[in-house]
């Protein structure tokens, strides 16, 4: 990703949050005490003189953070007022991007040598590759990473090499890695087709009522299964100039293993839905040809309908990979324009760094100027400062008004009005960033932004799913028989409601003024509530992990007004509480995704403690120890270029199967959180005025 242009000479512009001629610094202040128990005079003032010395230090060292990180953040401005920081994932995603140059022949060398030290640096002491940093062995991520290793040109026989096949085989071999994975080695002659499930092409021509349709599954399932339903039907062979093949990571050979498909869930369906994949395996071959041709021309309709451009089909790099693959089977010449267009996408995602680069999953442009923007307001910059007038009119400009997507199935008549995540992804807006972008340009400019927030209104009460929640790009997509699947192994498939999300959107609409009462509010609060877990704290869905969720949740409740002394929200605040780490931060580890380890914490990290610094003062807990201990966490941790130093993932994709690390998480996140302490420490109010 090219790097955004820095402009160094801009003024900050900052307003003055604090009232004139006052400071509240002094933290912890003495309470009053019997004579028995008062200390002796000079005792006392020597801890009053140590309070105010400490008070002092953490307000010029608030002020001085804020004024540091301000100013990085703006220096990370792109020209035309956008902010898009690298997103991270796992290794499957550089991995695969070696895979598919050597399946289309079209092998770069200096590319892929410098992904070859990516993936060796991130090769963990097991032996193998985690789905996160310092995280657990994953066969599938290990599998993929020896096979691109070995295709770069890495001896087998090289020590990380030989330790990364041991670890593979001794945790079963290749054969137990997931349908992804076994997809992509039958396409290189490693696995037979049966390794992996039937997916019909011909389903695409099933009506909507079917048991199965693509409609009903989530859209980056659908991105990714509509070119590879194409690619499975045809059953194309990797070119593979090179003959690398990674037979030495089967324990037994694959052509002799009897089962390589499982039921995803354990349940009754699954089993129906193995044998039904058995059956469909004999009669495939006796669909009619021109019946299969029909379904292919469908598949590559909905392909080339959605291409979007150099962001690429779904603006996902598994649907873009698909989608080039796809392509290549059908005989599309390399010079074809969709051909070009679709190679291109998937190269806009490659991160150079000194002597390594990686592939980024996809990219953040909405995301991260929606939040950084809110940071910078929240740090006192004036609405109308040059940079927040170029990142309002580069948002807006990004409102989707006039694409149908394929939300639109459940919401026939309602009218698109959200933002995408990526640069562009006109079919595939969500309500998450359409909820974060539209607070923002509320609070910059109302009656400026007046009609396009209308429209982003219109579109969010739409919607709201059945339950009152929300999910992030579908409405009511809680078809979970499917979930039992062999193809889902992955558990992913669909896109239900989230408490994280739902929340957003309820901030948003109680920050333009609709009250709790309101129908849309007052649905989307009850199915909070009923969200809420038994120790108090939110899933987080799309963020890392329930310290996310509640976070999420106690803004909603803050932003309708809530008594902060109702149980839910007390219980919430407890549960924060609790899980604050001695050093003051909190750190929550991805494995809290497995039930049986949700209290599993590594480290405490300065996004994570953000969160829960926000999520505390939205309860009205501004004063307590709990988050004066937690600023003073982000004032100790480390920075660098302009950030908090952040390693750990924060973020994910799907649970238990694929994270994320937003690099800019640590530059706007603490940023934000200092500024809104000190504004409500400083200001007349204990709790925040926006939804956000």
């Amino acid at each position: 990703m090219a790097g955004p242009q820095t402009n160094s000479n801009r003024s900050l512009d900052f307003v003055d949050m604090r009232d004139a001629g006052k400071d509240r610094g002094v933290m912890g202040a003495k309470e009053k005490t019997s004579k028995v128990d008062a200390p002796e005079p000079d005792v006392a003032a020597a801890n009053d003189r140590a309070a105010e010395k400490k008070a002092s230090w953490v307000d010029r060292k608030i002020d001085q953070l804020i004024s540091e990180s301000s100013a990085a953040l703006l220096s990370q401005q792109a020209r035309d007022g956008h902010w898009a920081y690298e997103l991270e994932a796992d290794v499957t995603i550089p991995s695969e991007y070696i895979l598919l140059n050597h399946y289309l022949d079209e092998i770069d060398d200096k590319v892929e040598s410098r992904l070859a030290v990516y993936l060796r640096r991130t090769q963990g002491e097991h032996g193998g590759w985690p789905l996160y940093y310092d995280g657990d062995f994953n066969i599938s991520a290990s599998i993929k990473a020896y096979y691109a290793l070995k295709l770069a040109g890495d001896d087998p026989d090289a020590p990380h090499m030989k330790r990364a096949r041991e670890a593979i085989r001794a945790h079963g071999g290749a054969a137990k890695s997931n349908v992804f994975t076994r997809f992509a080695l039958a396409l290189f002659g490693q696995v037979p087709w049966r390794a992996v499930p039937v997916m019909w092409v011909e389903l695409l021509l099933f009506p909507q009522w079917f048991f199965f349709h693509i409609d009903k599954v989530s859209y980056w399932s659908r991105t990714v299964m509509v070119p590879l339903m194409v690619i499975e039907a045809l059953k194309p062979r990797a070119r593979n100039p090179r003959n690398v093949d990674i037979q030495e990571l089967f324990v037994t050979p694959p052509d002799r293993v009897r089962r390589y498909n499982s039921n995803p869930t354990g349940h009754w369906v699954g089993d129906l839905m193995l044998l039904i994949d058995r059956v469909g395996r004999q009669v495939q071959p006796f669909f009619p040809g021109p019946l299969r041709n029909i379904a292919i021309g469908r598949a590559m309709n909905f392909v080339r309908k959605r291409l979007n451009g150099d962001d690429g089909l779904g603006g996902i790099f598994p649907a873009m990979t698909n989608t080039l693959m796809a392509f290549d089977a059908l005989g599309y010449p390399k010079d074809h324009p969709d051909y070009v267009t679709a190679r291109r996408a998937v190269d806009k995602l490659l991160v150079f760094q000194d002597d390594s680069a990686y592939c980024q999953p996809c990219l953040s442009p909405i995301w991260d100027t929606g939040l950084a923007t809110h940071a910078l307001l929240e740090a006192g910059m004036k609405p109308d400062n040059p940079a927040l007038t170029k990142a309002s009119e580069w948002l807006a400009e990004r409102q989707i008004l006039d694409v149908q997507g394929d939300w639109a199935k459940n919401r026939r008549k309602l009218r698109p009005g959200g933002w995408a995540f990526q640069y562009r992804n006109d079919h595939y807006p969500d309500v998450d960033d359409t909820a974060v972008v539209a607070m923002f340009l509320h609070r910059a400019d109302e009656l400026g932004n007046q009609e396009v927030i209308d429209r982003a209104v219109e579109w969010i009460e739409g919607m709201q799913s059945g339950d009152g929640g929300w999910g992030a790009f579908n409405a009511d997509n809680t078809h979970y028989l499917l979930q039992h699947i062999p193809f889902a192994d992955h558990g992913a498939l669909l896109d239900p409601p989230s408490a994280d999300v739902s929340a957003r959107c309820i901030s948003f609409l109680a920050q333009i003024g609709f009250d709790k009462d309101h129908p849309s509010v007052a649905r989307g609060l009850e199915y909070l509530r009923r969200e809420q877990e038994g120790d108090g704290s939110w899933f987080g869905r799309w963020g890392n992990n329930y310290v996310y969720g509640t976070w999420s949740a106690l803004c909603a409740f803050n932003a309708v007004g809530e008594d902060p002394s109702e149980p839910h929200i007390l219980k919430a605040v407890e549960w924060l509480k609790s899980k604050q780490r001695d050093d003051g931060g909190w750190g929550e580890d991805c494995a809290s995704y497995w039930q049986h380890r949700r209290d599993e914490v590594k480290a405490s990290t300065p996004s994570q403690t953000s969160w829960a610094v926000l999520g505390l003062m939205a309860a009205g807990e501004v004063d307590s120890k709990a988050v004066e201990r937690g600023i003073e966490f982000l004032l100790r941790a480390p920075r660098e270029n302009g950030k908090w130093k952040e390693d750990y993932f924060n973020a994910v994709g799907f649970p238990r199967v694929f994270y994320l690390r937003y690099h800019g998480y640590s530059a706007y996140f603490p940023l934000w959180t200092l500024a809104r302490y000190r504004n409500l420490r400083r200001g007349n109010a204990r709790r925040p005025f926006y939804g956000l």
